[in-house]
């Protein structure tokens, strides 16, 4: 059984087949659905999964670096009015994303300061977003990294060095997604030095789909494609894989089995 722990289910992508595409995912033995929030509008149809499938999709609050407002606080109020505690798996999808706006990078940095804090009151573990910022990320988590501070650097793309310095924080995963089956994406030689205990799946779906599905739709049914590069990679069995990243996945998630 696979964990995709971190998939946008809730997007009006599905809107058109969202319960066959999740029928499809545990058809896939995908059996349990992370579900990153990103803003305050997101939180309900999020809940409305998670209340339809219970026990299969688990949600997290926080607000997307690309939905950071100059209002930060404002809407950090709003999103903590809604958080449910031990419901809510995780704080995220949180971080800072430079790709497409440099504005409000100030404003990025203090909520996702403020998020982590948030997230180390609560004894939650958090989900990062990190594009075109690794510099600015990791100038906010060593300040704040402490012995209880765990989490997922979502969507990891970056150099073996990159993913060192994450690993020596002593809490995080890389979150693995379809990028590691895209040619010349480099992700293989990079992995090649990173213990498979230190990764779990993922498919940012509706985003990011593995090849032989990249530029359509992603969704979580594709999991078992992640799998297989990555057997490849590490050289065992797709079931090695399965078993290694769910576990990796539950620890970090702080979830048991028959949660």
């Amino acid at each position: 059984m696979f964990i995709d722990t971190h998939a946008h289910l809730y997007s009006d992508k599905f809107k058109e087949d969202r319960t066959e595409m999740i029928q499809r995912a545990l058809d896939a033995g995908v059996n349990r659905l992370f579900l990153p929030n990103i803003d305050e509008n997101s939180i309900e149809g999020m809940e409305l999964l998670v209340k339809q499938y219970p026990n299969v999709c688990y949600s997290m609050i926080g607000i997307h670096p690309c939905d950071v407002r100059k209002d930060w606080q404002t809407q950090l109020k709003t999103i903590q009015s809604k958080f449910i505690k031990n419901h809510h798996i995780a704080i995220g999808e949180i971080g800072i994303d430079l790709y497409w706006d440099k504005s409000l990078v100030s404003e990025q940095k203090e909520a996702f300061a403020a998020q982590i804090k948030w997230a180390i009151s609560e004894k939650l573990p958090i989900v990062i977003h990190a594009r075109d910022s690794f510099t600015e990320i990791f100038e906010v988590v060593d300040i704040l990294n402490d012995d209880d501070l765990t989490g997922v650097f979502h969507c990891f793309t970056g150099t073996k060095e990159q993913a060192e310095r994450i690993l020596n924080y002593g809490g995080f995963k890389l979150g693995i997604g379809g990028v590691v089956t895209f040619k010349n994406s480099g992700l293989d030689k990079v992995l090649a030095s990173v213990p498979l205990t230190e990764l779990v799946l993922e498919t940012d779906a509706p985003y990011l789909a593995p090849s032989p599905y990249r530029g359509k739709r992603n969704e979580s049914s594709y999991i078992p494609l992640i799998a297989e590069k990555l057997s490849d990679i590490y050289a065992c069995s797709v079931e090695e894989i399965a078993k290694i990243t769910t576990r990796n996945a539950l620890s970090v998630f702080k979830l048991s089995e028959d949660e």
